[in-house]
This record gives structure tokens, C-alpha cells and sequence, in this order.
């Protein structure tokens, strides 16, 4: 039979990447981790590492059990927490990552509703917002225990390793100006915007640590232009807040929208561009009670 212990040291090994690294982060030395895999491997009756020069990697068969380990370690740790929270009269909590946008609009359906009690036999959740890339990090560290994120039609984003993805909805990015402005480009209320007619516009961009960033590089990268940037900011309401005082133009996906207003025209583009959101957790804890609930909880108003 595998030891968990065990276990632990191979994912740590595969983390990290060095023996002498998976030591410092286990708090062991090197001859006792490699003393650990060793046995592990004998254990196991095929080879988990081999040599590649000086370096030690995992097989393939090495690779799948550290696969298989992610899910049982991660079933174990979810059966330990919710063994403490019966153990002191608490339910269980689910840690929820969430970008900004989604935080505000999505993740508050997963509180019942003002004046509702909690249900007893459903787990609490915690909720901290993180932007994409953190958010994934968040969930290799295990510090969160489902992970929403998002990814652009023009910057796809590849499944970490380790996880599963379930998709929540698609949704297109707009184009959002100043009324005057609009009509200036003779762009018809509610019509198609072309972007290559905004290359010399001044543009209000979201802060380069975002992939939103990198989504208005490429988008106008893609109709012929580098757009001129006259503001920066991490938060949508401050680049649609710059708009109604005709600072510039911006896009901004449809969930990061304030409530429509006489001082913002909106507008699909006539090359679209679509915001993909979903929600990640690691591998095989999709079926554990207070990840399926929230899951849930997070899918139910889109199937609505």
C-alpha cells in the first residue's frame, strides 16, 4: 500500500523541482527526501525518477501518481477540515477566488439571501479577491479551494495542471466612449464599432498586472495600432468614470459595465472579442459536497 506521507514528498518533489528545494519546503533535509522517495518508488514496483544529466525528473509513471496523489491529498484535506468543523458544532468553509468584476456581480449568490438563516447542511464560504494568475496560484497553494477566473478570445489561458475547469459563461468585451465622442466618429447609438477608426484616440487602459491589459494591446494591435495611452488603472469604474469626462476611450468587458448612464455609449466591436469565465478546482474534489454546492451555486442563475 502507498504511504500518504510519502505521497506528500513526490508532490512536493514535482512543486518544487529539486530534491534540495522539496526538503526546504517540507522541512526536512535532502538524504531523508530522497530516502522517502526511494522507498516510495520501491512501493510502487515501477520507477518514479530517473536521471537526465545531473537532474532528476519525474517518469511518466512518476507523473501519473503525482496526479493521482493532487486528488486524494486534496480529498484528504477537505475530509480533515470538515471533521473539525463538526468536531466544534461549525460547517465546513469552501475558499472561493474571485477578479473583481465577478466578486461583484457573481459571488454574492453564494450567501443566502438578506434575512434567509444559513442552512446547516450548507458550507460556508470565504471569499477573497484575486486576479487571475493569483487566483491560480492561490489554488496550487491550496490556500483557496475553487478559483474563478477569466480568459479573452485574443489571449487564451491554458488549464494548470492539476485542475478542472467548468465553465460559467461567455461574454463580449465593449467598446465604451463619451456620447460626443461617439458622434463625432458618426458612430450610431447601439452600432458596431470598428476599431481601426479610434487609432488615434486617447485611450484609458486597465492596469498592465491585469490581463484585461493585454487584451486592449491586442485588440488594437490587431485592427493596426499601438493605442495611446492618456490614463492606467486597475479599476474598471475608474476608466468608465474618465469616459463620461471624455478623458477617452476604452473597452471593457460586459460584466465590469456600471449601470448605463446619458454620459457612456456602448458598443459591441465589429471584430468581437468575448471574455470567458470559469471556475477552476483541483483535480477529482469536484465531487466533494461543499465544492459541488458552490459550483453549483455559481452555474444555477446562468441556468436560469
Amino acid at each position: 500500500m502507498l504511504d500518504v506521507r510519502r505521497l506528500r514528498v513526490l508532490v512536493e518533489f514535482a512543486s518544487q523541482g529539486t530534491v534540495a528545494a522539496a526538503a526546504r519546503a517540507l522541512h526536512l533535509t535532502g538524504p531523508a527526501v530522497s530516502q522517502q522517495l526511494a522507498v516510495l518508488e520501491k512501493e510502487a514496483g515501477v520507477p518514479l525518477l530517473e536521471k537526465r544529466g545531473r537532474t532528476l525528473h519525474l517518469t511518466g509513471a512518476g507523473q501519473r501518481l503525482v496526479d493521482h496523489a493532487h486528488v486524494l491529498l486534496g480529498n484528504l484535506a477537505a475530509a480533515e477540515s470538515d471533521l473539525a468543523a463538526l468536531r466544534q458544532g461549525e460547517r465546513g468553509t469552501v475558499r472561493v477566488a474571485a477578479f473583481a468584476s465577478a466578486a461583484r456581480t457573481i459571488a454574492p449568490a453564494l450567501w443566502p439571501e438578506p434575512g434567509t438563516p444559513p442552512d446547516p447542511a450548507e458550507p460556508a464560504v470565504f471569499l477573497v479577491e484575486h486576479e487571475p494568475d493569483a487566483a491560480e496560484a492561490a489554488l496550487g497553494r491550496r490556500e483557496v479551494d475553487i478559483a474563478v477566473t477569466h480568459s479573452y478570445s485574443l489571449l487564451p489561458r491554458p488549464l494548470p495542471a492539476g485542475c478542472e475547469r467548468t465553465a460559467l459563461f461567455e461574454e463580449p468585451v465593449h467598446l465604451v466612449l463619451h456620447p460626443a465622442d461617439a458622434a463625432d466618429h458618426r458612430l450610431a447609438p447601439g452600432a458596431p464599432a470598428d476599431l481601426r477608426r479610434f487609432a488615434d484616440a486617447p485611450w484609458l487602459l486597465p492596469g498592465p498586472e491585469t490581463a484585461c491589459h493585454e487584451m486592449t494591446q491586442r485588440a488594437c494591435g490587431a485592427a493596426g495600432f499601438v493605442p495611446r495611452a492618456v490614463a492606467v488603472a486597475g479599476d474598471f469604474a475608474v476608466l468608465t468614470a474618465l469616459v463620461a469626462r471624455r478623458a477617452g476611450v476604452a473597452l471593457i468587458p460586459r460584466m465590469a459595465l456600471p449601470a448605463p448612464g446619458p454620459d457612456l455609449s456602448i458598443h459591441t466591436l465589429r471584430v468581437p472579442v468575448h471574455r470567458s469565465v470559469h471556475a477552476l478546482h483541483r483535480s477529482g474534489t469536484g465531487g466533494q459536497p461543499g465544492i459541488r454546492h458552490v459550483l453549483d451555486r455559481l452555474t444555477a442563475p446562468l441556468d436560469g
